[in-house]
């Protein structure tokens, strides 16, 4: 099942209620003094955020999304009913952008929610318009209409840890090999076209989309790739011992980050060198040391050597919780 991470929707808040022109039934009057009651409010277009990445599918084809139109109001002062909000639910980490203003707000914790239209205010009744020169007000106001906007939905995944690398460097295969997720492998570029995600004791892995040079541009799979990379804890840049030169394969994958957005770098970074099957231990060791320039950590593993992939992975859970103390000893 594919993963929806984009959607452009189309919504309307509510109207408010209309004022009304309404007066006091009392004995022995043809009526008495206003009583006119305000319009309800126009409901909201709300955004919930879930902690369920497929949830934006439910959406796909979907006509516009409308709040309900606040209530008039009505006699002895009562107001009219509030319009129902519209609520949608997107995945945590969803980022929602209004197309006429370009303003844009972010929803990281689950049950969190957000107000993206608000729904038009009620019109006042005659009541607010009684005054000593004008004791019986035959005046009231309509409802405000709601607001209407181009939404677009983004999801930028929150995951502990991210793999990172060019086309076939294993990750989908080790995201497989370190959880159950069953990530889609294959001998060519672009095998992996949305992140996978898996769970290795109870660590988030996402096995994002590979990239290549002037993905910052949006060639290959461009900014798909970097919008994802943007919210995740830890980056495991994976490089294959196929490369003929590792150390120029890390430089493209971090000069690429950089022209997206040099915060980036300043990310926890692990590098992991992978299929090392495919090279005897000696040269092995030779690029493990060549890596190490770069990194104060570099790993190395073949999925092939179950043992490895458990060693591989205790030292991740490692590294995660105590990026985890640092950063709460540093708040």
């Amino acid at each position: 099942m594919s993963l929806i991470d984009e959607l452009i929707i189309t919504a309307k808040a509510g109207k408010g209620g209309d004022g009304v022109v309404r007066w006091l039934h009392e004995k022995g009057k043809e009526f008495g003094g206003p009583s006119g009651g305000d319009g309800g409010n126009g409901g909201n277009i709300v955004f919930r955020a879930v902690r369920d990445l497929q949830v934006l599918r439910r959406y796909r084809g979907r006509g516009t999304f409308r709040a309900k139109d606040g209530e008039p109001g009505m006699g002895k002062e009562m107001a009219g009913r509030n319009g129902e909000d519209a609520v949608i639910d997107v995945p945590v980490g969803a980022v929602v952008t209004r197309k006429s203003t370009g303003e844009s707000f972010e929803i990281l914790e689950e049950g969190q929610t957000a107000i993206a239209l608000h729904g038009g205010r009620g019109g006042v009744g005659n009541v607010h318009f009684k005054a000593s020169t004008n004791q019986y007000p035959t005046e009231s106001t309509p409802g405000k209409a709601g607001e209407v906007d181009t939404l677009k939905v983004e999801l930028k995944i929150i995951a502990d840890i991210g793999l990172i690398g060019l086309p076939n460097a294993g990750k989908s295969s080790l995201l497989n090999s370190l959880t159950r997720a069953k990530a889609k492998v294959g001998a060519y570029a672009f095998t992996t076209l949305e992140p996978n995600l898996g769970v290795y004791h109870s660590y988030i892995i996402a096995d994002i989309p590979g990239l290549i040079e002037g993905a910052a541009e949006g060639k290959g799979l461009g900014h798909a790739f970097l919008r994802h990379v943007a919210r995740t804890r830890v980056l495991l840049h994976c490089i294959s011992s196929e490369v003929e030169d590792p150390v120029a394969t890390y430089n493209l994958v971090r000069d690429e980050l950089k022209k997206s957005d040099p915060e980036l770098l300043k990310k926890k970074e692990i590098i992991l060198l992978t299929k090392t099957d495919l090279i005897d231990d000696e040269e092995k060791e030779r690029r493990v040391q060549a890596l190490a320039g770069l990194s104060s950590t570099v790993l190395s593993v073949t999925i092939l050597d179950d043992a490895q992939v458990k060693e591989l992975g205790d030292a991740l859970v490692e590294i995660l919780r105590e990026s985890h103390t640092s950063a709460t000893l540093s708040t």
